[in-house]
């Protein structure tokens, strides 16, 4: 037999020998292992060449340990569990849902939908911290920004997951302090007469009302700001009239929804995204799921 070199061997080789102590002949030891008797016996053949001693003997009956055999038992076992510990340790590490996952999503609902549902994924989930990105910016997933992403646009890269969890509907709001004063819109060309809540640079507001044929221009607001929560808050303040997602008026029993039925805004569709690694990473995949459950009873 060759001289004894580094004990880089195979585990496998150790699994078999002590399958054999075990048992008393390759036949059993193969039985336990679910492998073919051949198998056994050249594992055992290669753990004694790597060794430079013999194990067992084999006779009529099966096999008889050494005592060599018998000496090295106890650190054969020794090693056994601590592979099986290992094995534990890494399997509940692939099932164990924990660690960061990053989620952007727009102004108002990381500011009014998401506290409430992390507050209680923290029930069901309480190893798994989240960041936050507050944000009308549509964060790169590519680029890991983020590991998930609620928006209203659906993302066009194919390495990207993309769900469709449902839509926000959109409407025209005032304060009843407001209506109190100025009276209440009967129809949208009412509106024109009314102190008009919009926004700033961006031009959404400002083209929905061109669409529908108003000869309306950045002037005809008479408060602006891109921060829509800003415009909420000027709604709340009796401002104005505002165009609001339905999900944020139902927060304040004051603010009334004008022309119901008459004023048509198109719902924004709410779509989901997470880059394809949610099929490997257990603790996204679980952020996800809830967050997809989740979602569509609050928008």
């Amino acid at each position: 037999m060759t001289p004894p070199g580094p004990l880089n061997f195979d585990w496998r080789l150790v699994r078999s020998f002590l399958a054999a102590l075990d048992q008393g002949s390759l036949l059993g030891a193969a039985r336990v292992l679910r492998a073919s008797q051949p198998t056994v016996g050249r594992h055992i053949a290669e753990l004694e060449s790597q060794l430079g001693v013999v194990l067992f003997e084999r006779t009529g009956r099966g096999l008889v340990p050494t005592a060599t055999a018998l000496k090295l038992a106890d650190a054969a076992r020794g090693m056994e569990a601590g592979a099986l510990q290992l094995a534990q340790t890494l399997s509940g590490a692939q099932t164990q849902a924990s660690g960061t996952v990053r989620i952007t999503a727009s102004v108002p609902v990381a500011v009014q939908l998401m506290p409430p549902l992390l507050a209680a994924m923290r029930q069901t989930l309480p190893d798994i911290q989240i960041e936050l990105v507050s944000s009308n910016q549509v964060s790169n997933l590519l680029r890991r920004e983020a590991d998930i992403a609620v928006r209203m646009v659906r993302p066009d890269q194919s390495s990207l997951v993309a769900k469709k969890i449902g839509q926000v509907g959109l409407g025209a709001y005032a304060h009843r302090s407001y209506l109190a004063r100025r009276g209440t819109p009967r129809q949208p060309t009412d509106l024109l007469q009314h102190e008009l809540i919009g926004s700033d640079a961006d031009p959404a507001i400002l083209h929905g009302f061109q669409a529908m044929g108003y000869p309306v221009t950045r002037e005809s607001f008479a408060f602006r700001s891109d921060d829509f929560i800003v415009q909420w808050q000027a709604v709340r303040a009796g401002l104005g009239v505002g165009f609001c997602a339905d999900y944020m008026a139902r927060t304040e029993p004051d603010v009334i929804r004008v022309l119901p039925g008459l004023l048509k805004i198109p719902a924004l569709p709410v779509w989901l995204t997470v880059h394809r690694e949610i099929r490997t990473n257990r603790r996204i995949r679980a952020v996800y799921d809830f967050l997809a459950e989740a979602l569509p009873h609050v928008i």
